[in-house]
């Protein structure tokens, strides 16, 4: 009973303290993986000591390693490697294969045995999913070359983790042992991929829909569970690791229709066990290491993100991709991954690494962890920087686009940035219209694809003045920006406007925020995307309404004849105002301001039906709830948009207000 007392007490201890630390860091926009890290440091004997049960929480930490990789399997679909299979298998595979020969000669050269040598090599390769992606959802960069190429490379590097763990034991000088030859596992591997397919084929979709049927999520949720322990058990049992059984399980789920529903009921218990693990990491972290030799550990982080970064742009630039984009991506996956830390505890439990050594490899992650954010932050600027240093042309720019003697002839001609949707859709149109325009891409991919189906389409970085120059910028019209990439968007826009003062230049931008410096670089016009899907729901809400389509029409022509203006006031911060923006005389809308009376309050207790006022949509952050009921419950800085008389709606204007 005393041990039970014991674990509940240091779980209570270690979710008490986790909340307070990432509350803490959650306000400086760190990461929460050096969070839990800390909350580990803090709680253990290193630090506070206020955890007893370590080998609980140890056990704990095993749940949430082989949850992880259960989650990975899932979300590793085989679609989205072939859809990304260059990046993954050629761009993973050198970024792997190089950082991890680099690393091993390296560790030979200062003596170090060849197993440890090659498990150093291994850890070092890997960079962290969990900080990168979330990083680039924040930016919403998924659609631009370096977030494909970025998201590839860490597929590859998450694939890899499982034959990395198998080959630990296999490696010179390790104590663990396989309890049988390696022919013997490579053929109990056989088998479990038979089994895989045979599940994942027939067995699993069947179960897992005569249990989708009952439409119980407890069901649901323990059913998913089962699998994914039930495989890691038999694995182990097969003499394999419990981390690949449950990769295996994640795979065998994610060919499955139900792989999304199961990815979302398994991710909070995912996040509850993997945050035990990191706290488990930073309870084994000595900082008396850190303390003792500061200098000597931050020489080692930053060589290795040097090198990390060096060796990852060179994978990336043997794919023939922009040296833009090779900053870009090589930046981002300068630092040692989470993964890192499960294979260096397995290295260190075969005696691979000693103590000295592990912890010194805690501390250097820690640090390369801890500094992502911020060299994400600078990367685009880092990037433009080295754009405009006296390197060779051909490595800025590679490769020219090759211009025909016709297309070089031409004059008042079109200049469409990137080949994405609106790409495509500027292309056609001006195809229609007979407009000469000329298209530069810098995905390879697509740049041969479309080249073989006769578009005038040229790869190169669009940032780059030479490539500019070289379609003809100075003679050109109009230049159209159609990419994802903000800060490339303002380079482009500034070269464009130098290169061709009389040039009538649109941008196509994300966000309302984004227009006026895009204005004041130069850009004639801007069109924001956050903007026209405002209009878009907007106008759809009232024909819902059966507002009459010259009336739609004409509120749309005075929102865009305000210039934006009513959009940018939702991007101002800090805002809160129940000043009205009349769209037309009878639709308004309205901000809950915080400590107003409206908030926290449902449309229902503000009664507007007696004022014969309908609520037509409420804009939340990113979403707009259209066609709101009376029980949705507002809350501080939400947009109502209204319809009824203009005077009724200035009476409740107060409501919104947090000045009475």
């Amino acid at each position: 009973m005393a041990t039970e007392l014991q674990l509940l007490n240091s779980i209570v201890i270690v979710i008490s303290l986790s909340v307070v630390v990432l509350f803490i860091f959650h306000r400086l926009r760190a990461p929460t993986i050096v969070g839990f890290l800390l909350t580990g440091i803090l709680a253990g004997p290193q630090g506070l000591g206020l955890i007893n049960a370590s080998e609980q929480v140890s056990t704990l930490a095993d749940i949430g390693v082989i949850l992880l990789l259960f989650t990975v399997g899932i979300e590793v679909s085989l679609r989205d490697i072939i859809k990304l299979k260059k990046y993954v298998l050629v761009g993973g595979s050198l970024q792997v294969a190089l950082t991890s020969l680099a690393v091993f000669l390296v560790m030979l050269s200062l003596d170090l045995p060849t197993g440890t040598a090659v498990l150093l090599g291994l850890l070092v390769s890997l960079s962290s999913t969990a900080i990168v992606l979330r990083i680039i959802q924040k930016r919403e960069e998924f659609d631009s070359l370096q977030g494909r190429t970025t998201l590839g490379i860490l597929i590859f590097q998450d694939m890899a983790v499982v034959p990395m763990m198998l080959l630990i034991p296999l490696l010179p000088g390790s104590r663990l042992a396989l309890g049988s030859s390696p022919l013997a596992v490579a053929a109990k591997g056989l088998v479990m991929v038979t089994l895989i397919i045979i599940s994942a084929k027939w067995l699993v979709p069947r179960v897992l829909y005569s249990i989708a049927k009952t439409r119980d999520r407890e069901l649901f949720l323990l059913s998913i569970v089962a699998i994914c322990l039930a495989v890691a058990w038999i694995t182990s049992l097969a003499g394999l690791s419990l981390g690949l059984g449950a990769f295996l399980a994640g795979l065998i789920i994610s060919e499955s229709p139900y792989s999304h529903q199961a990815f979302g009921n398994i991710v909070p218990l995912r996040d509850v066990f993997t945050s035990f693990f990191f706290i488990s990491i930073g309870m084994l972290l000595d900082v008396a290491v850190l303390i003792n030799n500061p200098a000597f550990i931050i020489f080692l982080a930053l060589g290795a993100m040097a090198l990390k970064a060096a060796l990852a742009g060179l994978a990336i630039s043997l794919m023939g991709l922009p040296f833009r984009i090779i900053i870009l991506v090589s930046l981002a996956l300068s630092q040692i991954g989470e993964f890192s830390f499960v294979l260096s505890r397995v290295g260190f439990e075969s005696g691979l690494i000693s103590q000295e050594y592990y912890q010194i490899f805690l501390d250097v992650t820690v640090i390369t962890l801890a500094a992502t954010s911020l060299i994400m932050a600078v990367s685009p600027r880092v990037a433009d920087g080295m754009l405009r240093l006296p390197l060779p042309s051909r490595l800025k720019a590679r490769p020219y686009p090759s211009v025909s003697r016709e297309l070089a002839a031409l004059e008042d001609h079109l200049i469409i940035i990137g080949y994405g949707v609106n790409g495509r859709n500027v292309a056609r149109s001006a195809k229609i219209e007979s407009i000469p325009y000329l298209i530069i891409e810098m995905d390879p991919e697509i740049v041969a694809e479309e080249g073989e189906r006769g578009e005038p389409i040229y790869f190169g970085d669009a940032t780059s003045e030479a490539i500019l120059n070289h379609l003809g910028i100075a003679k050109a019209r109009v230049v159209v920006i159609a990419i994802s990439d903000p800060s490339a968007t303002r380079r482009i826009t500034e070269l464009a406007r130098r290169l061709n003062p009389d040039i009538f230049i649109i941008a196509r931008t994300r966000y309302v925020q984004e227009m006026k410096p895009l204005h004041d670089l130069g850009a004639n016009e801007v069109i924001p995307e956050e903007y026209e899907t405002s209009i878009e729901i907007f106008s759809r809400v009232l024909s819902r309404y059966e507002v009459s389509r010259d009336k739609i029409e004409s509120f749309i022509d005075q929102i865009r004849s305000d210039g934006y203006e009513m959009f940018r006031s939702y991007s101002r911060e800090p805002y809160c105002s129940a000043n009205l923006s009349l769209m037309t005389e009878d639709i308004s809308t309205l901000r809950v301001c915080q400590g107003s009376p409206a908030a926290e309050r449902t449309l229902g207790e503000l009664e507007l039906e007696g004022l014969d006022i309908k609520p037509l949509a409420v804009h939340r952050g990113m979403d707009t709830l259209s066609n709101p009921q009376r029980d949705l419950v507002l809350l501080p800085d939400d947009v109502v948009i209204l319809m009824g008389p203009e005077d009724n709606i200035h009476k409740i204007a107060d409501l919104f207000s947090s000045e009475r």
